[in-house]
């Protein structure tokens, strides 16, 4: 019997293994975009902003070079600020003692809240204006915030004159009106005037800066010299003159450091005379020349016959 051939199966085709693909390596910028700590939806944001900002900056370049009139270069300011470039915003920084109020006044006194039309010169003009304000910057933060950084003045002292109190700056710059029930432990300074010799003071207190912590008050007398009120009550005529007063105040602080004159129940200190000092008691009687521990332990008789009339 003869076998009938039967066809062999088909062999299966071996299929060629597949490539695995390579994963393409992230870029230098993706790397540097996903470190920062910004969203993709606010780069997109700042990237628009910035692109926009360059844009208006060169069209307003543009007019400017080719005289294009300024109603066409503030048309497109206004545009900026309805695209978003206006200020809604005002943050300030540095004010201590200052109403913040004020500075947001000045801030926000503009034609136009557009920030291509905001005059940061003249903002910073105005605050330079007021006693508080030492120094101002003021700065855009795109797209809608202003920036005021304020540098206040520090007072150094309180101005007495004709019955007002006023902080004043070592400058002697008027800062703000003060009550008599809220007046800062600050030195006080009396009279017409003595407000500008503010600065002639400071200096003059560091020819003895033992005795400024003893100093109640100064009077500027004549528009010419000093007068100090120790906190013990007793009152130092000091002379005309810088130089003068300053040493006459060394002697002073010398002789006190030694001869213990205040606190000891004097009146007064004359040095107007650089030649000699004028001790007054309340009872009127005088020692005059150089205190010494002879004469400052005088006894009453002593003082007596040394008095003179304190010609003020």
């Amino acid at each position: 019997m003869s076998r009938t051939p039967t066809k062999g199966r088909p062999t299966a085709r071996k299929t060629p293994a597949r490539r695995k693909q390579k994963q393409k390596k992230p870029s230098i910028v993706d790397r540097i975009l996903a470190w920062l700590p910004i969203s993709q939806h606010n780069l997109q944001r700042i990237a628009t902003w910035s692109i926009f900002a360059l844009m208006l900056g060169g069209a307003l370049a543009v007019a400017q070079i080719f005289g294009i009139p300024g109603m066409v270069g503030t048309a497109l300011a206004e545009e900026a600020g309805n695209a978003g470039f206006r200020v809604e915003q005002i943050e300030i920084r540095g004010v201590k003692r200052m109403d913040q109020m004020t500075v947001y006044a000045v801030a926000l006194e503009q034609k136009s809240r557009a920030m291509p039309l905001v005059d940061l010169d003249q903002i910073r003009g105005k605050l330079l204006q007021y006693g508080w304000v030492q120094d101002a910057h003021v700065s855009r933060r795109l797209p809608d915030t202003l920036l005021i950084r304020i540098v206040e003045r520090t007072p150094v002292a309180v101005w007495q004159n004709q019955g007002a109190l006023s902080l004043i700056d070592r400058d002697g710059i008027f800062l703000e009106r003060v009550s008599a029930d809220a007046m800062p432990d600050l030195p006080l300074v009396i009279g017409p005037g003595a407000d500008l010799q503010e600065p002639a003071y400071q200096t003059l207190m560091t020819a003895a800066p033992a005795l400024k912590p003893k100093v109640r008050a100064a009077t500027w007398v004549g528009n010419r010299r000093w007068d100090l009120l120790f906190d013990t009550g007793e009152t130092l005529s000091l002379p005309e003159g810088t130089d003068e007063a300053a040493r006459a105040l060394r002697l002073f602080a010398e002789r006190d450091g030694t001869l213990r004159l205040l606190g000891k129940g004097w009146l007064k200190f004359d040095m107007r005379d650089p030649d000699r000092m004028v001790m007054r008691k309340p009872d009127g009687s005088s020692l005059i020349g150089a205190p010494t521990s002879s004469t400052t332990n005088a006894p009453p008789a002593a003082a007596d016959r040394a008095a003179s009339r304190d010609q003020v």
